[in-house]
C-alpha cells in the first residue's frame, strides 16, 4: 500500500515506514503532522479524486535541517562581471506512520 501526498507544490510517493524529506514545515521534532492524500493504491486498486477526499497520511517529524550547499555562479564573458552565491534549501524529515482512508 502506498499513497501520493501533496506538500509545498510537490508530490511524494510514500508508504508506511518511509522517511521522506519534504519542504520545511513549522513543526517541532517529535510532533505528528498530517498530509492530504492525492492518490492511494492498495494492490491492484487505485483510489483518486472524491474517493480520497477525506484521506490523510500521518507522519512524525524527525529533523529540521538543510540540504547540501549548491553554488550559483553567474558571469559575463569579457566584462569582468562575476557573481557567486551559495544556497542551502531547508527541509523537514518525516517518518510516515499511518495511511488513513
Amino acid at each position: 500500500m502506498y499513497a501520493i501526498i501533496d506538500n509545498g507544490g510537490k508530490q511524494y510517493k510514500v508508504s508506511v515506514g518511509d522517511i521522506v524529506k519534504v519542504e520545511k514545515l513549522d513543526a517541532d521534532i517529535g510532533t505528528e503532522v498530517s498530509f492530504k492524500a492525492v492518490m492511494i493504491a492498495e494492490g491492484e486498486t487505485v483510489k483518486t479524486g472524491s474517493e480520497v477526499a477525506s484521506a490523510t497520511v500521518k507522519a512524525t517529524v524527525l529533523a529540521q535541517d538543510k540540504y547540501k550547499k549548491i553554488i550559483v555562479f553567474k558571469y559575463k564573458s569579457k566584462k569582468n562581471e562575476r557573481r557567486k552565491h551559495g544556497h542551502r534549501q531547508p527541509y523537514t524529515a518525516v517518518k510516515i506512520e499511518k495511511i488513513d482512508l
